[in-house]
């Protein structure tokens, strides 16, 4: 019998926000497997590091973060061949990925190259979207308001025409492209409206008005919230 293989959400980075069906999978698997970048630690290992326990057998998946070898999917290829094996020999694996693994998680990534073959599991976990509203206190949306996400890579006109049409976004994977997001709101007039959150639950934690942010230095793990109008409760 096939092994199974786990796709398990271990949250924005605060070790406590670890679901208990996540935590249990990290304890009884004999397998984890991890994206990383190619030289440094991997944020989801680190999130879930004191519920890993000894003798937990390693694989780490080492992306190219070099935007001109964007989008490199080889390492998931080759990661799926071992994983692979692994579930034939039944074995079970958990794939950590941080956040959520079906809201812009790496994990989604390896289901598509593996779901046909063997059995999944997906343990959903606290997505940065939720962690930052909560640690910023800022309401997303209330009674008929839209939500859109917006990943900041995205066309300008496109970020640009999305924006000025929501109730309220969430701007993700900020970075270099943070400059570009800046002016757009800026010139629709939010950016009083925008909050900005760095690493949210981790220690390093930051929170900001967006207008007090300098867009030269922000990091990927960041997230701007912004919203029109008034919780109206």
């Amino acid at each position: 019998m096939s092994g199974i293989l786990y796709g398990v959400g271990v949250g924005p980075g605060d070790p406590d926000l670890i679901t208990l069906k996540a935590l249990k999978i990290l304890q009884s698997v004999p397998v984890i497997a991890y994206p990383a970048p190619e030289v440094g630690d991997s944020m989801a290992r680190q999130i879930a590091d004191q519920h890993i326990p000894d003798g937990c057998r390693e694989i780490i998946i080492r992306m190219p973060l070099d935007p001109k070898r964007f989008p490199d999917r080889s390492a998931y290829d080759e990661a799926a061949v071992e994983i692979s094996g692994l579930l034939s020999s039944g074995q079970d694996v958990a794939v950590l990925c941080e956040g959520d693994p079906f809201f812009y998680g790496s994990f989604m990534y390896l289901f598509n190259r593996l779901a046909e073959n063997f059995k999944v599991e997906v343990i959903p976990g606290i997505s940065s979207l939720m962690a930052c509203a909560a640690v910023s206190a800022t309401p997303l949306v209330a009674r008929n308001e839209a939500l859109s996400v917006l990943p900041a890579p995205m066309p300008e006109e496109d970020l640009r025409a999305r924006l000025s049409r929501a109730d309220a976004a969430a701007i993700i994977k900020l970075g270099r492209h943070t400059p570009k997001v800046y002016a757009i709101l800026e010139e629709l007039g939010l950016l009083e409206h925008a909050q900005y959150v760095e690493h949210a639950t981790m220690t390093d934690q930051k929170i900001q008005r967006l207008s007090d942010v300098d867009p030269k230095d922000v990091p990927y793990f960041a997230m701007i919230l912004v919203r029109k109008g008034s919780v109206g409760l």
